[in-house]
């Protein structure tokens, strides 16, 4: 039967059974309503008096509440002012009953990131100097030297920049004379079906649909602007360490780019994504692919100890490997992303939207508080040479709400997208508008296409230029320390750090200015290295203060000038019990033959790892609990307990 229900949100007519609890009905109500507090909810057989809290009605169904086919059911409801916007974990939400308080809107109230706090500062205009035209004096100007808008389409056609930057399109788009009444220029794009209907006037899709709740016919084309401009990578060494592991299995190896946002003046109101490290979550390698859960486990943790860093960080982008050495020439790899294959297959342009939905912009010229993403994308692959390059891209926001609107799917070949079907199902109710994107025939002539059921996946992408600075000068100066998450190839421990800090004699470094200077300075050389500072906050022997001195002190970019950083780190409790630990490996070590060259356990008395373990267990961690013995034929560290090494399966 048909129920007619009516509230301030607009008329609705659901289809229900007499037998059905009034539960089912409840349910359809707050589908169709606007924040509403269920235990607030009324319903009553006219427009005013006899309302009933329908929380006085479980248990019972409609036939025995009287309502039959065609009935009309007037609803109101009170909203629920105690619920926060629904804001991403990155930005600190706001009540919105705060909001309706104070009359603050969403884009009044965002944090933005420190990039565009810097960018709003400025006029982005770009200087021009006096020319041979101009017939003015040293301080006059003329239509031939007088600064260009940032987006000023001459510049970047002759300096061959194919996209406006995030503020220089804001410039385009925004007023000069903004008031108190600035309505945002930006608004995301949303291809799915409004629901409930602004009209009211028929069901919810996809028992019903209009030309004002469906979205409207889409065209692909280029996006005008990017949000990131270009990728630095802080240093040469952080790309030469994430390929080492690729290099000794020949699987490929995914990692997340722990880095920062600055200005880049090389465009007008540039951004560039500034690579200080690369983290490796979990993952299986294969020869053409890997698997990988996303979000991971440790991303939240990873996070927060990026925020730590002296220069805050974040994870600005990720990286992929794609390399198979040529048949003839191991040590050259195929070509095999250009013009005639493919730059991003689809099902990694779909992974890319996927992620920049997850990882919005906090913005003041948007509606809702943010738009677009900063995530990039950056892959290893092989040049026409058979060298390793890195190409780097975003997807545009087209591509980002596609995907949200579950349109499209990756095909089988990877330069092609799929437009899915539209699916009227309860299950998986999909609608897909009409879709269509332009290109020049063999006459050189635009025409527009159908993109159903396929379109090139070069519509949805967003090149990024890539390089490494003149003068590197990374947050983290070592590379050495073994890297997280390959088991087998590369295991880290507790009792690797040990081993390593009794090399540098670093329980005999005091704070202050006494003691050996240069011993000092190699432990802050060694202690710089993201991989290893990610570990020991992993091992419960590092309190959250003692781990944020720790990553201050091993991203201080004046710490090798200015030794005395390293002194709230050598004074906390955290590096004294690593040191107490440390002491007891020199003084046992003394009394021990010494073992074979590489040997973990041979030089380390199994009493120490009782002590790092009980210690660990203790703070609430579960520490290492297998004995390390490192391979003496491939150098490799086995803990499964073996006689016989895991990789080369020589006898250990």
């Amino acid at each position: 039967m048909i129920v007619r229900i009516r509230s301030k949100d607009g008329n609705f007519r659901f289809d229900v059974q007499p037998n059905d609890d009034i539960s089912v009905l409840v349910g359809k109500i707050l589908d169709t309503a606007v924040d509403a507090d269920p235990a607030s909810l009324t319903i009553s057989n006219q427009p005013r008096g006899n309302e009933t809290p329908v929380v006085t009605l479980t248990g019972r169904d409609l036939n025995s509440l009287g309502l039959s086919h065609g009935d009309l059911v007037f609803v109101s409801y009170k909203p629920r002012l105690a619920a926060n916007l629904s804001l991403p974990s990155t930005s600190t939400a706001t009540p919105s009953s705060e909001i309706q308080a104070t009359g603050a809107r969403p884009w009044e109230i965002v944090e933005e990131d420190t990039v565009d706090k810097y960018w709003r500062t400025k006029d982005g205009k770009i200087s021009r100097g006096h020319t041979r035209l101009c017939k003015h004096g040293p301080n006059g100007m003329c239509d031939y030297c007088m600064p260009l808008e940032p987006y000023d389409t001459s510049y970047h056609t002759e300096h061959s920049i194919k996209h406006l930057s995030y503020h220089a399109y804001l410039r385009k788009l925004t007023p000069k004379n903004t008031t108190s009444s600035f309505v945002p220029p930006l608004s995301p794009l949303n291809y799915k079906v409004k629901i409930p209907c602004p009209t009211g006037s028929h069901p919810s899709w996809p028992a019903g649909i209009c030309t004002a709740c469906q979205a409207s016919a889409i065209t692909l084309q280029s996006q005008p602007f990017r949000m990131v401009d270009h990728l630095e990578i802080a240093s040469t060494d952080i790309i030469d360490r994430f390929l080492q592991a690729w290099r000794k299995t020949g699987l490929q190896r995914f990692g997340w780019l722990i880095g920062r946002y600055e200005p880049y003046d090389e465009v007008p109101m540039g951004v560039k994504a500034v690579v200080e490290a690369i983290h490796e979550p979990p993952q299986e390698g294969e020869l053409d692919g890997l698997s990988l859960g996303v979000p991971w486990e440790d991303e939240p943790s990873i996070r927060e100890l990026a925020k730590l860093a002296s220069t805050p960080l974040t994870i600005v982008g990720y990286v992929f490997t794609d390399l198979d050495p040529t048949p003839e020439d191991k040590t050259k790899n195929l070509y095999k992303r250009h013009p005639q294959s493919f730059y991003l297959s689809s099902l990694e342009a779909i992974f890319a939207a996927t992620l920049q939905k997850s990882s919005p912009v906090p913005s003041r010229s948007s509606e809702t508080g943010y738009f677009g993403s900063r995530l990039v994308t950056a892959i290893l692959t092989g040049t026409k040479d058979g060298a390793i390059d890195i190409s780097a891209y975003q997807v545009s926001e087209q591509a980002v709400a596609m995907v949200d609107a579950d349109m499209i799917e990756a095909s089988v070949e990877p330069g092609i997208v799929r437009v899915k079907d539209e699916d009227r199902s309860q299950d998986a109710a999909r609608y897909v508008p009409d879709v269509f994107f332009r290109y020049k025939n063999e006459y050189g002539l635009e025409v527009k296409k159908t993109a159903k059921p396929s379109f090139p996946v070069e519509y949805l992408l967003v090149n990024v230029t890539h390089g490494f600075p003149t003068n590197k000068a990374p947050l983290f100066r070592s590379t050495k320390f073994r890297i997280e998450n390959r088991p087998g190839l590369e295991d880290q421990s507790v009792e690797g750090v040990i081993k390593e800090l009794a090399k540098l004699n670093a329980p005999d470094i005091m704070p202050g200015n006494g003691g050996d200077h240069s011993r000092k300075r190699a432990l802050a050389e060694w202690i710089s290295d993201w991989h290893l500072v990610a570990f020991l906050a992993t091992t419960q022997l590092f309190s959250s203060e003692d781990t944020k001195a720790l990553i201050q002190a091993a991203s201080s970019p004046n710490l090798l000038n200015n030794l005395g950083g390293l002194d709230k780190l050598l004074q906390s409790d955290g590096w004294q019990t690593l040191m107490a630990f440390t002491k007891e490996l020199g003084s046992a070590s003394t009394s021990l033959p010494p073992g074979p060259s590489g040997g973990m356990d041979e030089d380390i008395p199994p009493e120490i790892f009782d002590q790092i373990r009980e210690s660990e267990m203790a703070s609430g961690g579960g520490g290492t609990s297998s004995r390390i013995r490192i391979c003496q034929y491939c150098t490799v560290e086995n803990t499964h307990g073996g006689t016989d090494c895991e990789v080369c399966g020589l006898p250990l």
